[in-house]
C-alpha cells in the first residue's frame, strides 16, 4: 500500500484537517515510513509462535467489598453547603 495525495487527501478530510502543502509531503512521507515498517514485520515468520494474550503472568487479587466507615444521612448533610433535610441541593443543569 502506498499513500498518494488522493488518500492524504481523503485522510484530510475525514480528520477535519486543513494542512499546508508542506504538510502533506511531510505527512505522506512519514505514513509512506510508517507502512514500510509493518511490511517489513509481515516478513517475520511467526510459525509455532503462540499469541501474546497478557503482558505479563500477574494474576489480579480483588479483594471482598466490605461496608466500612460509614456516615450517617445526618452526618453527610451537615458538611454539604445546601441541603434540604434529606437530600444535597445542587445548583439546576437542565432547563
Amino acid at each position: 500500500m502506498k499513500i498518494d495525495s488522493d488518500l492524504l487527501l481523503k485522510l484530510e478530510n475525514l480528520a477535519k484537517l486543513n494542512l499546508s502543502k508542506e504538510e502533506r509531503a511531510k505527512l505522506t512521507g512519514d505514513l509512506n515510513n510508517i507502512l514500510s515498517m509493518v511490511e517489513k514485520l509481515q516478513e517475520l515468520d511467526t510459525t509455532g509462535i503462540e499469541p501474546l494474550v497478557y503482558i505479563n503472568e500477574e494474576v489480579n487479587k480483588l479483594r471482598s467489598d466490605k461496608i466500612q466507615n460509614q456516615v450517617s444521612q445526618k452526618e453527610a448533610l451537615s458538611n454539604a453547603p445546601a441541603a434540604d433535610g434529606t437530600y444535597f441541593k445542587v445548583p439546576k443543569v437542565l432547563k
